[in-house]
């Protein structure tokens, strides 16, 4: 009985999100579909960006976050807004020097407005607390602040749509290191075709900034057999925090673990 009750549970969530999905492809003006839907491939930069409202006067590093969490919270520049419950802007200190992108909200980050709170940010967690990071002095967001029906790749439009709030966030913290986790968020802040194979535990620069490539938390509770991969990433990370003088060095044999 318990059983069956999960799983009429699981097909009324399948029916909430196909819903939103069909809700969101007739905002693009989609009446018929094809045969066969496919997942847009990964966006690319674009030369496209909105313009957001910029503050009357200087409201300091916070208080500029606050204002364009304001903006990003009546944003309707995407289909994404007609099926969102919350916006999900970012979390931590607004004076980090370390900044995770991912990719974008999840149905649990979508119920609380906060990222990476499900699984897949559980295991974040537990990771930088093992190396010794203080998710409460990084800073965490999204490529796109809603979320996308399915957890499906968000599109170049929603990609363009959210971008300027990125950059404002970037510009803002001024962080040292910024790690992409995951292939859409490394695809669209790299400026080259991306295999996120061939760009991990390499050191990046967006601007002035460092950039590291790890794999998507959610991709590691799908394949665990990569957490080692992912382990040797947190290393780097911890390598070039301590090279910046943002961590202390870890004990010699954390140090030197494979």
């Amino acid at each position: 009985m318990k059983r069956q009750l999960a799983n009429y549970k699981e097909l009324a969530a399948l029916a909430r999100e196909t819903a939103q999905l069909l809700r969101s492809l007739r905002a693009r003006g989609v009446e018929v579909l094809p045969g066969e839907l496919r997942e847009e491939p990964p966006p690319r930069k674009t030369t496209a960006e909105v313009r957001l409202e910029e503050p009357p006067t200087d409201l300091g590093r916070e208080g500029l976050l606050e204002h364009y969490r304001k903006q990003a919270l009546e944003c309707r520049r995407c289909p994404l807004a007609s099926g969102r419950r919350n916006v999900v802007f970012g979390d931590g200190s607004s004076r980090a020097r370390v900044m995770f992108i991912g990719e974008g909200p999840g149905s649990q980050e979508d119920e609380r407005g906060l990222p990476f709170v499900g699984r897949a940010g559980q295991l974040l967690s537990r990771m930088l607390a093992a190396a010794g990071i203080d998710r409460k002095e990084v800073y965490i967001t999204n490529i796109v602040k809603c979320r996308p029906p399915l957890n499906r790749d968000p599109s170049v439009e929603e990609n363009a749509a959210c971008r300027p709030f990125l950059n404002r966030q970037l510009e803002l913290i001024a962080p040292q290191i910024v790690v992409c986790l995951g292939r859409v968020s490394a695809t669209s802040l790299l400026p080259e075709a991306v295999n996120l194979g061939a760009v991990r535990g390499t050191v990046h620069k967006l601007g002035s900034a460092e950039l590291l490539v790890m794999y998507h938390p959610a991709y590691l509770l799908r394949t665990p057999s990569r957490k080692n991969v992912a382990w040797q990433d947190i290393q780097l990370l911890v390598h070039r925090m301590v090279a910046q003088g943002i961590l202390p060095r870890p004990p010699e044999p954390w140090w030197t673990l494979a």
